[in-house]
C-alpha cells in the first residue's frame, strides 16, 4: 500500500473496527491512535523516501496477572496482553540487509548474509534483529530484507516487556511476510527467547514473549519448557466495573541485577537440597516435612522464597479458573494473597542493599487507603524497584490515577485494558 494511502484510508476510518480491538471504544483514543500511526509513515517516508510499498504491524506489552516469579521454576503464571503496543511500518525489499530505526533511537543495519553472534552488539536491538533472522534462515525462510520505522509507547523501563513486544513484533513481521505465517504465535515466542538468550545475551524465560504473541488473558504451565501448555481465557475486567493500573514508582534498576538473580538461585538451592533442577520437580508436602533439615544447608530466606514458589503456583491456576468463572470477589481475594506473599515471602517489595528506597511499599500503601475493600494490589513483575499493579473500581479511577501521579509524577499511572490478540499486520 502507498504511504498516503494507508493515511488516507485510515483516516476514512476503514481501520477502526480493528483499532477499537486493539485500543478501546474511546473516540478519543482511537483518534489519538490514528495521529500516532499517521506520524509514523511520515518518519518512515523521510528515512526511506524510495521506498513506496509499506506494511503496518503491531505488538503487545503484556502485564503479569499471576504467577510472581514462578516461570523461572517451570510454575504456571497468568498474564495477559494490553494496549499499549510498538507498532512498525514496513517496506520489504531485495536488499539483503534489515534496515531498522527505532523512535528516539540509532538506526541498526543487519546484513543477512552474516547471521552469526556479534559480541559488540549484546545488549542492543540489532541483536534481537539478527538473532531472529538467524532463526528463521536456520529454518530455510529466505529473506530479502526490509526497511523499518518503529515507535513504542511500551515504555522501557514500565515493567510491561518492551523487550518481548519488540521481540514478537521483528518475528511477526519475518513469519508474516517470508514464512506465510507458518511459525505461528506460540513458535514465534520462542524465537524471540532464543534472540534474546543467545544474541542479547539475557537468560530470561518464556512467559513475557509468550504473553505478547498470543494476545489476550494466558494461563501458561511451564512444566515443560519446550512445550508449554497455555490456555487463553477471556475476561472483560471493564464490564465487570474495574480497570488494571500500573503504576511505575520510578525507583532506579540500576545495581539491582544481585537481587533479581538472587531469586531463582535461592530456589534452586532449595531444590537442590531435594535433588531437583527446580522447585516444580519438588513434592509441596516433602519440602514443608523437610524444613527443619533444610536450615542446616540453606538460608531461611531461600527456604521462605521456596515457600512463595509452591502457594504462588497454585494461586496462578485458581486466578485463571476465578476468571473463567467470572468470580471477581474469589479472584481478587487470590491477588491479595499474592501481594502478601511476595512482600513476606519472596521479599521483592524493595532491595536490602537500598532499605531507604521503598517505592513499592509506599505506592502500595497509598493503593490500599483509596481501595478500601474492594479491588486489590500487589507487586508487578520482578520486584524490587519499579511498578505495582492495582485492580481499580471504575468509579475510583480518576481518584487513584490522580492520587499515584501526584506522588510518582504526571503519567506514571497507566490506565490499561486487555488486548484480546498478539503480533498482528494491521489490515482495513
Amino acid at each position: 500500500m502507498k504511504p498516503q494511502a494507508f493515511i488516507d484510508r485510515l483516516n476514512s476510518g476503514e481501520f477502526d473496527s480493528l483499532l477499537k480491538k486493539l485500543y478501546g471504544e474511546s473516540q478519543l483514543e482511537i483518534e489519538k491512535q490514528k495521529k500516532r500511526y499517521t506520524e509514523a509513515v511520515k518518519s518512515f517516508k523521510e528515512l526511506y523516501p524510495e521506498r513506496e510499498d509499506i506494511k503496518i504491524y503491531s505488538a503487545p506489552g503484556r502485564t503479569e496477572i499471576g504467577g510472581n516469579h514462578t516461570d523461572h521454576q517451570h510454575g504456571c503464571v497468568l498474564a495477559a496482553a494490553v494496549n499499549l503496543d510498538v507498532i512498525a511500518v514496513v517496506s520489504f525489499h531485495n536488499d539483503g540487509v534489515i534496515r531498522l530505526k527505532s523512535k528516539g533511537y540509532e538506526k541498526d543495519l543487519i546484513d543477512l548474509s552474516d547471521l552469526s553472534v556479534h559480541t559488540e552488539e549484546k545488549g542492543r536491538s540489532a541483536s534481537i534483529i539478527r538473532g531472529i533472522a538467524s532463526y528463521f534462515n536456520d529454518k530455510g525462510v529466505a529473506m530479502g530484507g526490509f526497511d523499518a520505522y518503529t515507535t513504542s509507547d511500551v515504555l522501557s523501563g514500565s515493567g510491561l516487556s518492551s523487550s518481548a513486544a519488540f521481540e514478537t513484533l521483528i518475528g511477526t513481521i519475518i513469519d508474516l511476510h517470508y514464512n506465510g505465517g507458518n511459525a505461528g504465535s506460540v513458535e514465534i515466542a520462542k524465537i524471540g527467547q532464543y534472540a534474546e538468550n543467545k544474541y542479547f545475551g539475557k537468560g530470561s524465560g518464556l512467559m513475557d514473549q509468550m504473553v505478547s504473541s498470543v494476545g489476550g488473558f494466558v494461563y501458561i504451565d511451564f512444566l515443560n519448557t519446550s512445550e508449554p501448555i497455555i490456555e487463553k481465557h477471556s475476561f472483560d475486567f471493564e464490564k465487570a466495573g474495574y480497570s488494571i493500573c500500573i503504576t511505575d514508582t520510578k525507583g532506579s534498576h540500576s545495581d539491582l541485577t544481585e537481587d533479581y538473580v538472587a531469586v531463582p538461585s535461592e530456589m534452586k538451592r532449595v531444590a537442590a537440597y531435594f535433588g531437583k533442577n527446580v522447585l516444580r520437580e519438588v513434592d509441596e508436602e516433602s519440602f514443608y516435612e523437610a524444613v527443619p533439615k533444610l536450615r542446616n544447608t540453606c538460608t531461611d530466606r531461600e527456604i521462605m522464597r521456596a515457600a512463595h514458589f509452591f502457594g504462588e503456583n497454585t494461586r496462578a491456576e485458581q486466578e485463571a479458573q476465578a476468571l473463567e468463572n467470572g468470580d471477581t470477589d474469589r479472584f481478587f481475594e487470590l491477588v491479595r494473597q499474592s501481594g502478601e506473599s511476595s512482600a513476606n515471602l519472596l521479599q521483592n517489595l524493595y532491595s536490602y542493599k537500598k532499605p531507604t528506597e521503598q517505592g513499592i511499599p509506599l505506592a502500595i500503601m497509598m493503593s490500599k487507603r483509596i481501595l478500601q475493600d474492594s479491588g486489590a494490589v500487589r507487586v508487578h513483575g520482578g520486584g524490587f524497584a519499579g511498578t505495582i499493579q492495582a485492580f481499580v473500581p471504575v468509579k475510583k479511577i480518576n481518584e487513584y490515577s490522580d492520587e499515584m501521579n501526584r506522588i510518582f509524577g504526571e503519567g506514571s499511572c497507566y490506565v490499561l485494558r486487555i488486548r484480546p490478540v498478539g503480533g498482528i499486520e494491521i489490515t482495513a
